[in-house]
Formats: C-alpha cells, sequence, structure tokens
C-alpha cells in the first residue's frame, strides 16, 4: 500500500492543496514514491499532513461493503476532505469524498445500514500503517524497557497469550507510538527475547543444581550445546541496531540479562540502563525495535521530527537505516533537518510554505539527493544560513575587497589585504 496523489479540498487550515507522490521522471516515472519528505516552517501544517495520510490509510483498510455496492465504515475523519489515491498491490484505491473507485467499481456512501457486509479491501492485501509522532520519547514508553526481565514476568505472567495477530486486530491498540503507547505493545516486540531470557534463567538454575559450577568444563559445553539449540533473539535486533549506535561508542550488550534490552558503553565495558543514556538513544531504540519486528511490507510508516534529539551524523544515515529495516514499506517524515532532507531525491521533498496571500502553498524541493546542508537550506528551505553576525563579516570583507582596490598606500595595501587574508581565512570567504 502506497499513498500515490493527495488533494485537499479543507483540511484545518489547509485549502486547495494538491500532491502528486508518484516519481516526474527516469524509469519508474508514475510510479508511486518509496519515500517522501515534508519540509516547512513552523504552522506550515506538515505534522497535519502527516495526520491526514494516517487516518486515511488507517481508515479506508476498515471500510466495508454492504450489499456488495454500499459503503459502511467510512468515517468522520476521512469525508469531504478532498480526494486520495493508494495503490494497494497493483490496484488504484481512489477515493473522492463519499464515493470510491477500486477494482473498477464504483462504491458510495449511500447510508444502507442492511443486508451482508464484507470487507471491500481483502486482509491478505492490508497492513496497517505506524505512526511514530514527535512525543515517542517519554519515561512512559522507556518505564518496560528499565525494568528487569524477571519483573516483567512477574508483572504480566499471561505474557505468553499475548498473540500479536490478535493484538493489531482489537479496535483498541493501533501502530500509533505516541508518548503513551500501551504496554501490551512493548511486551509484544519484546515477547521472543524475554521468552529467551526466561528459557535460559531456567537454564542456568538447571545447570547450577547439577552442581556443575565445580566443573566448569562440563558447565560450558552443556550452555554452549543449549545456546547452539536456543539462539539469542536479541542477536538479531543488535545487528541491525548496532550500526546506529556505534557512532555513539554504544553496542547492544548480548551478554547482560539485567533488563530487555541492555546497551553497553564500549570504551568502559559497563551496561548502561536504557534511563542512563542519551534522549536521542531512546528515540532510536523507540522506533528502530517496532520497525524490526512489525511487519511492515506494503505498508506506510509515518514519522514526525526523526532527527530528534540526534548529532547530524546520526541524522545524515537515519533514513538509509529505517529504510534497511523496512524495505517493503514507503517512508512518510516531516522534517526540520537538512541532514535528513538531504538523503531523499528532490521528487521526494515537499516544501509548504506561505505564498503572498498568506496560505500555504507546496513545491517540489529542488537540491540533489546527498547535497550541502547548507545548499539544502537556501535552495528548498529557503533559510540564508548565515545569520546576522556572519552576514555583518561578510559586508566587511566585501568592504575590504573595495578598500584595497583603490588603496595606493603599498604599506596600508598590506594592512588591509593581512586584515582581510584573516577574515576569509576565519570565515571561510
Amino acid at each position: 500500500m502506497k499513498i500515490s496523489k493527495l488533494h485537499i479540498d479543507q483540511f484545518r487550515h489547509l485549502e486547495n492543496l494538491d500532491f502528486d507522490f508518484t516519481y516526474q521522471s527516469g524509469e519508474r516515472k508514475g510510479e508511486s514514491l518509496d519515500k517522501i519528505c515534508f519540509i516547512g516552517q513552523s504552522a506550515t501544517g506538515k505534522t497535519g499532513l502527516l495526520e491526514l495520510i494516517y487516518e486515511y490509510s488507517k481508515n479506508i483498510l476498515d471500510i466495508e461493503v454492504v450489499n456488495g455496492n454500499s459503503l459502511f465504515k467510512l468515517k468522520s475523519t476521512i469525508r469531504d476532505k478532498g480526494e486520495v489515491v493508494f495503490m494497494i498491490k497493483n490496484d488504484s484505491f481512489h477515493l473522492r469524498n463519499n464515493e470510491i473507485y477500486y477494482k473498477g467499481r464504483s462504491y458510495k456512501d449511500d447510508n444502507n445500514s442492511g443486508g451482508s457486509v464484507t470487507s471491500l479491501i481483502p486482509q491478505k492485501d492490508t497492513n496497517t500503517p505506524s505512526y511514530f509522532k514527535a512525543n515517542l520519547i517519554s519515561d512512559k514508553n522507556i518505564e518496560i524497557f528499565e525494568k528487569n526481565p524477571i519483573e516483567i514476568f512477574e508483572k504480566y505472567a499471561d505474557l505468553p497469550s499475548i498473540k500479536f495477530e490478535n493484538f493489531v486486530e482489537s479496535d483498541n491498540y493501533t501502530k500509533l507510538f505516541d508518548d503513551n503507547v500501551k504496554p501490551e505493545m512493548w511486551l509484544l516486540l519484546l515477547q521472543e527475547i524475554l521468552e529467551y531470557r526466561k528459557k535460559l534463567n531456567q537454564k542456568l538454575s538447571e545447570l547450577v543444581n547439577k552442581g556443575l559450577l565445580s566443573n566448569t568444563e562440563k558447565l560450558t559445553i552443556e550452555y554452549k550445546k543449549w545456546q547452539k539449540e536456543n539462539p539469542n533473539k536479541l542477536e538479531s535486533f543488535a545487528n541491525k541496531f548496532n550500526p546506529l549506535l556505534e557512532k555513539l561508542n554504544l553496542e547492544v550488550d548480548l551478554v547482560n540479562t539485567e533488563y530487555s534490552i541492555p546497551i553497553l558503553n564500549k570504551r568502559t565495558e559497563e551496561t548502561i540502563p536504557i534511563q542512563n543514556t542519551s534522549t536521542g538513544t531512546k528515540g532510536l531504540l523507540l522506533t528502530f525495535l517496532p520497525l524490526f519486528k512489525l511487519n511492515t511490507k506494503d505498508s506506510i510508516i509515518l514519522i514526525d521530527e526523526p532527527e530528534r534529539s540526534l548529532f547530524p551524523d546520526m541524522q545524515m544515515d537515519l533514513i538509509d537505516n529505517y529504510k534497511n529495516l523496512a524495505p517493503g514499506a514507503q517512508f512518510i517524515v516531516a522534517t526540520h533537518s537538512p541532514f535528513v532532507a538531504a538523503s531523499f531525491e528532490p521528487d521526494e521533498r515537499f516544501i509548504l510554505y506561505f505564498d503572498n496571500e498568506g496560505k500555504v502553498a507546496v513545491r517540489r524541493g529542488s537540491s540533489p539527493i546527498g547535497d550541502d546542508p547548507n545548499d539544502m537550506l537556501y535552495n528548498d528551505f529557503g533559510i540564508n544560513y548565515i545569520n546576522k553576525y556572519g552576514q555583518e563579516k561578510y559586508q566587511e570583507y566585501l568592504d575590504l575587497k573595495q578598500k584595497i582596490y583603490f588603496e595606493t598606500d603599498p604599506k596600508k595595501k598590506e594592512e588591509i589585504s593581512e586584515e582581510l587574508e584573516k577574515l576569509g581565512d576565519e570565515y571561510n570567504f
């Protein structure tokens, strides 16, 4: 499932806006974009767009048909907002106000309340969208990662009874990751890791009870045999997560069992409780784990401000890391970071801005993918990246260049030249 077109008649302060989310040239011209980036100053509506697309993509998957032609469960959140086109598998899903065109048929919302009810979109063709909000990093969400696995088992004794396929179909739970994600979601994402820890503790207790502590050779042989039959469930996640943590001199600790996902400081060899890591590291964990565990094939993943609390060197490769985790998904992000925006092609960037009438308008990006962040700020963000202090120095630099041109005294000319050279070196003019 991918969004390919969106027209907004009226949504909050957004009016009469058209978005063509398809490639404009090349071999894939006309195909839905693999990733989309919204850029724009505050109050232009980037987050609102994410919310609208999330509601569209979530609600249309629930739509049912009465008597084969009347729509049922077309929710008010997506009524009369405009027009949207999704590609579901190879079929176009076209919604305009209260009418849907799908697989060569038209369906209308005519308030028909009786008759046989069937799903419009087959379950095998659907995958619930995931939305990571900007407020994801919270004490509430981190709480479960602070606990020892034994504590978690004691608190949630029925953990093995939680079935993911039932969980995601429940109306009470969605893949909405905000500041208050229900503990059950984190438990489901951690389930394999926690169950491995439980089996490991049981095995270690068994070996101790056999009196093998005094026979280290036999203890090692039995433990390695068990480990071969029961691979560490954390290892595959660590292989994906560690490349990002490496820049922070951290890695997932595969030996420590004190936490569900322990983090090791590679410099000091100390295990760090997740609550003692940086805000950016917490955000990475809270985003990476769901993307690693969830079925993201043919789904839409929306992320608001993925750069939050991350140093620029982490931001530069962030989108590539996300795509590696979920290669079959369409990513839609809203960002204030030129480092994140540089990971997108110009066709994939949509810049929101206020026109001369004060209304929000949209244009595509112009800087090439991987462009210098300063050029990205100037071309696509519309910002003069040199602040007033730098501009004053640049004007001083220009004045000196003009002054040296008209100066006839060799000694004064040399002094101006030295001053000009010093200022140029200092500011890279």
